[in-house]
């Protein structure tokens, strides 16, 4: 399910949720063959820059409200991300140590939908990778925005901006030499069918080899298990792919800690990082080796930087309330600061009784 906002007015737009055929199973997990594996630990994690440039004037910072869903029985939590719009990962991670696959009915999950957005252009279509969402900007100023899947180690989507450089309905795929390599047993085309990956939809990237498309396989959508290209559920990509244009604007970006200010007062965003995302998808949550004991030199510096720039100094910032957001890395924005409160204005009468309270003091 799409979800659309409009810029300065944020408006959610609740429709009826999309009917699947069947529950999803692990066998639906392992039949990809891109499980995690458990060398992983092992893996240095993405190093991730704090350098974030600064939002353009007038810019949307957020969108969206947090839902909540009470677990029906027979639910699963692939079930639950797909209806309402949601990765895997980024339901998992708000909602730690629920059972994916047989949650208890009855118990009330947080639906992260509210979302700062990335400090990109805000046209075209932007992807986070950090986020494993893509964000598109119409031209008659609505935000919709979808989870995706993106690239494992290895085959990372790339950062960068290009565009949507073809369109095709029923695409065939054509494997690479790498993966005939790995798997002796592709063939050299996969005609359009349900065994093709690339799903009905594919927009073409300027870059050779990665496209946006939908899958074959929709329970790896919020996951890092593609080779580099970004995967959409069938009915987000189908939803999409009228809409955008041959020429339209691709920025592909990875932050996956956003820092904004609203109206009252300054939030913090983190998503998981790679290593945490793949943990949060086989064990439901983050472990202890992987959290987070303090805030990164260059995020404190940031967090900073913008309570300065709000009027702030470095006692009025809620640091424990910043490293504990930190930590957590729900996806899910949280206040870290309160904004400042403005001066009062001094009426006409104020300013002429000041006057001469002063007059008489220099009186005496």
């Amino acid at each position: 399910m799409r979800q659309i906002f409009r810029f300065l007015t944020i408006t959610i737009l609740c429709g009826a949720f999309w009917i699947f055929p069947a529950a999803a199973t692990p066998a639906d997990i392992a039949g990809d063959g891109l499980a995690a594996e458990s060398e992983e630990a092992d893996i240095p994690d993405t190093p991730v820059s704090y350098d974030l440039p600064a939002y353009e004037d007038g810019a949307v910072k957020v969108i969206g409200e947090v839902q909540r869903h009470i677990v029906a029985p027979e639910d699963t939590l692939m079930d639950i991300a797909r209806a309402y719009g949601l990765g895997y990962v980024e339901l998992r991670a708000a909602n730690p140590g629920i059972d994916a696959w047989a949650p208890v009915p009855g118990t009330a999950l947080q639906l992260p939908g509210r979302r700062l957005l990335p400090r990109a252009a805000q046209e075209g279509i932007v992807v986070n990778l950090g986020e494993m969402r893509l964000y598109y900007f119409t031209e008659d100023g609505e935000i919709e925005t979808y989870p995706i899947g993106i690239g494992r180690e290895g085959l990372q989507t790339p950062l960068g901006k290009t565009e949507i450089v073809r369109k095709l309905v029923r695409p065939s795929w054509y494997p690479t030499p790498r993966m005939r390599e790995e798997n002796p047993g592709l063939p050299e085309r996969v005609r359009p069918g349900a065994s093709n990956p690339l799903g009905e939809y594919a927009l073409y990237l300027g870059w050779p080899a990665f496209l946006i498309h939908g899958t074959n396989r929709p329970w790896g959508i919020g996951r890092r298990v593609s080779s580099g290209c970004i995967r959409m559920y069938p009915e987000d990509v189908k939803t999409l792919y009228p809409t955008v244009e041959i020429g339209t604007r691709v920025t592909v970006v990875d932050q996956p800690v956003k820092l904004a200010w609203l109206e009252d007062g300054l939030y913090l965003e983190a998503n998981p990082t790679r290593r945490q995302s793949d943990e949060i998808e086989t064990e439901g949550e983050i472990p202890r080796r992987l959290l987070d004991s303090a805030l990164p030199k260059e995020l404190e510096a940031l967090i900073l930087k913008e309570a300065k720039s709000g009027g702030l100094k470095k006692k009025e910032v809620d640091w424990t309330t910043a490293r504990a957001t930190f930590r957590a890395r729900s996806g899910m924005p949280v206040k870290i600061a309160d904004a400042k409160e403005p001066e009062p204005e001094l009426s006409d009468e104020t300013e002429d009784t000041a006057e001469v309270e002063k007059t008489e003091d220099s009186d005496t």
